[in-house]
């Protein structure tokens, strides 16, 4: 058999997938990138919150300065009793300033993230990106990995690589073909997500990043630099196209705040949300990374996060392999440090962040309120929470395991 060419394949081109072809380009290596969609830019809108942990990472391959500017510099994140004038707990980042190069989150939404990777991208000789183009399925064996990529023109095509990463969201088709169980559950209901143009600050003076607490209708609330993203729950037994309805949709946003004057969405979606981590990440010469490892509730934005993670993560490890500086074992450490974090940091935060969004019980929650303020206003714990909140902790307890 002819020798493998000497690139890594990547299925799927959303953040993860480009941030892990340049994290590689940038040790010296081949990326073959596919992507089944022609419009990367057109999709709907969804994470929008970038952590202090990754914006490091994003600093280190140049894309930082390019989001910046495009963003909203993020240091507080408020809680809110939904009907209060006054919020519960105002966390401030600034407690992060001997911990993290930038104390503060970044509000810039995953689309902004993906085109100025793909500019970044672009002024490689190393990146290859086929749009439009579908990873089918593939073949391996001890020295390649082969692909099969169909256009949409139903054209196929064979790509040869040294290994394939599967970055192409919860539906993987290499998570599938791999057999690999995908562990978890899915929450009783679901979400709506929308974007809004409309000022909230006219109604309310909410910060940049708002969680708002309440049993039956809690909320998130975050500014991007031209709209709002609201976060409101969703009857899971109800018809999902009458939830899509415009008037439907105008009700629930009056009654989150009335304002006298019908809301201008942008966008709308509706999901029902899902716990889930990959039994592993790898199967000989194939991994997977982002979305197609794990998925997770949104609030506390969690999942384009640790996918970034999971790929500058794999990007090290893959990289002496591909170097022929350590053995394919170095990729195990890759899943045991990722996997641990899915399942300790990131499904543990976002499945607590849902409970105390919702929590029922009026003990409870008066006992979440007051934890909330005792921590907010103590730096000691303030730093604890928003070390834990930031993925700060996830990355320094990852680099501990072997």
């Amino acid at each position: 058999m002819a020798p493998a060419d000497d690139r890594v394949l990547i299925a799927g081109a959303g953040p993860v997938g480009l941030v892990l072809a340049l994290c590689l380009a940038g040790r010296g290596h081949r990326v073959l990138v596919v992507e089944k969609l022609v419009g990367l830019l057109d999709q709907v809108r969804r994470a929008g919150t970038i952590h202090a942990a990754t914006l490091e990472m994003l600093d280190d391959i140049g894309l930082y300065e390019r989001l910046e500017p495009r963003g909203i510099v993020a240091p507080l994140v408020h809680y809110w009793d939904r009907g209060d004038a006054e919020p519960i707990a105002v966390f401030d980042h600034g407690v992060l300033a001997g911990d993290a190069r930038f104390p503060h989150a970044l509000q810039c939404d995953r689309l902004k993230v993906v085109e100025e990777a793909l500019k970044t991208a672009s002024g490689s000789d190393l990146i290859e990106i086929r749009t439009g183009t579908e990873l089918v399925g593939f073949r391996q064996d001890h020295d390649s990995v082969v692909a099969v990529a169909e256009t949409a023109a139903g054209e196929r095509e064979e790509l040869r690589g040294t290994h394939l990463v599967g970055c192409e969201g919860a539906h993987s088709v290499v998570r599938k073909q791999l057999g690999i169980e995908f562990e978890g559950f899915a929450f009783p209901d679901r979400t709506m997500t929308l974007s809004v143009l409309f000022d909230f600050d006219s109604i309310q003076p909410y910060g940049y990043r708002n969680y708002i607490l309440d049993p039956v209708e809690w909320a998130n609330l975050f500014k991007w630099t031209d709209l709002w993203r609201v976060v409101l729950p969703a009857d899971v037994n109800a018809d999902e196209d009458a939830l899509l309805d415009d008037d439907v949709i105008e009700a629930g946003l009056q009654r989150f705040h009335p304002t006298g004057q019908r809301y201008e969405v942008v966008s709308k979606s509706l999901y029902t949300v899902h716990q889930r981590v990959a039994e592993t990440f790898r199967a000989g010469r194939v991994l997977l990374a982002g979305d197609a490892a794990h998925v997770n509730s949104p609030i506390g934005a969690m999942g384009m996060n640790s996918g970034i993670h999971d790929a500058v993560n794999l990007a090290s490890k893959l990289s002496p392999v591909l170097r022929r500086e350590a053995g394919d074992a170095v990729l195990d450490r890759y899943v045991r440090q990722r996997r641990h974090v899915a399942v300790a940091h990131v499904q543990a935060i976002t499945i607590r962040n849902k409970k105390l969004m919702a929590e029922a019980d009026p003990e409870v929650r008066r006992r979440n309120r007051d934890e909330l303020r005792r921590a907010a206003d103590d730096p000691v714990l303030a730093r604890e929470f928003l070390l834990r909140a930031s993925l700060i902790s996830s990355v320094r307890e990852a680099a501990g395991i072997d």
